[in-house]
């Protein structure tokens, strides 16, 4: 039912809160029966104490406003942080509330608010899963609350009416014997003995000494570390949007892509994209500007022989 008739909060009765109200309505029927001043008593504190319970949560609804919503990157099939901040007119105001965010195309998992800081700012992350890649919108952030007892949940309601750009899922790309095509190391000079500085897919030739178990065992396939000695090469992605038409193999070809962004930026590489399609040709730099590329991108064409081994769609700077 609607909550003084206010069309953005809703209150509904929790399981604990029936028992609550049939012990209530039970106590309050033999006091009556029986005349015993003792149980008008236990039923005047029960009565107060549900009363005390819905003033408390009202007031943990007020005051609150959502000041910004930040995406991050947010990946297809995989969880991604969404980061709310809220203004809190109540600094550090007990609120214990359930965040709920309506995520079209996908699902958020509900996060929780304690209490704002000094300066009046409470952030909160909430994990996000979408199943398709490009934009994607959030309907509402709903604001419940069972503080302090859990008989009455009340929900308060926000429109947000926001979209949100999901990249492409980024799986590793296929492993080429050697690397891919021109890679080379570049060498920094450097004081002594070098230091571990990152990890890289396993290729032909590397020693089973420098294996990265910890990032082998996160990826179910071989990484070894790599050293400041032998930072690599730059990243140059090429897609032709005219040689693909809507399909599985152009998701897993954008799919391998973005695993290989993923990977130059945690190698430290640079990395650019050009995009060719029916708008020209575009060149893309660094890692947020080449996924929302990919996110957007659209098959015009038929479809391709070769995919990212291809030795045209990808090459060393």
């Amino acid at each position: 039912m609607r909550l003084w008739k206010d069309p953005r909060l809703r209150l509904s009765l929790t399981g604990l809160g029936t028992q609550y109200l049939l012990a209530l309505l039970a106590v309050g029927a033999f006091a009556v029966n029986t005349g015993n001043n003792l149980l008008y008593l236990v039923f005047s504190l029960m009565l107060g104490l549900l009363l005390v319970s819905g003033i408390l949560s009202r007031r943990a609804l007020s005051g609150l406003e959502l000041e910004a919503l930040e995406e991050g990157h947010l990946f297809a099939q995989v969880r991604g942080g969404l980061r709310l901040r809220f203004r809190d007119a109540a600094r550090r105001r007990p609120r214990g509330l359930e965040l709920h965010l309506s995520l079209e195309g996908g699902r958020a998992e509900p996060g929780f608010l304690g209490a704002s800081d000094a300066t009046g700012t409470a952030t909160v992350v909430l994990q996000a899963r979408a199943e398709r890649r490009g934009w994607s919108r959030l309907r509402a952030l709903e604001l419940r609350t069972r503080y302090p007892f859990g008989f009455l949940e009340k929900t308060r309601i926000l429109s947000l009416d926001q979209r949100v750009l999901i990249l492409p899922h980024p799986r590793t790309p296929p492993p080429r014997p050697g690397g891919w095509r021109g890679e080379g190391q570049r060498t920094r000079p450097h004081p002594g003995s070098s230091s571990p500085e990152g990890a890289r897919p396993l290729r032909l030739g590397d020693a089973p000494a420098r294996m990265h178990w910890k990032r082998t065992a996160q990826r179910r396939e071989p990484w070894v570390r790599t050293f400041e000695e032998e930072r690599p090469l730059g990243i140059q992605l090429r897609l032709d949007l005219d040689a693909w038409r809507p399909g599985r193999a152009f998701e897993r070809e954008l799919e391998h892509l973005s695993g290989t962004i993923l990977q130059a930026r945690l190698q430290k590489r640079d990395v650019s994209l050009d995009l060719h399609g029916p708008e020209g040709a575009r060149t893309f730099h660094g890692p947020t500007s080449c996924w929302r590329a990919l996110a957007l991108a659209e098959a015009s064409g038929r479809a391709a022989p070769g995919g990212i081994g291809s030795p045209e769609t990808l090459a060393m700077l």
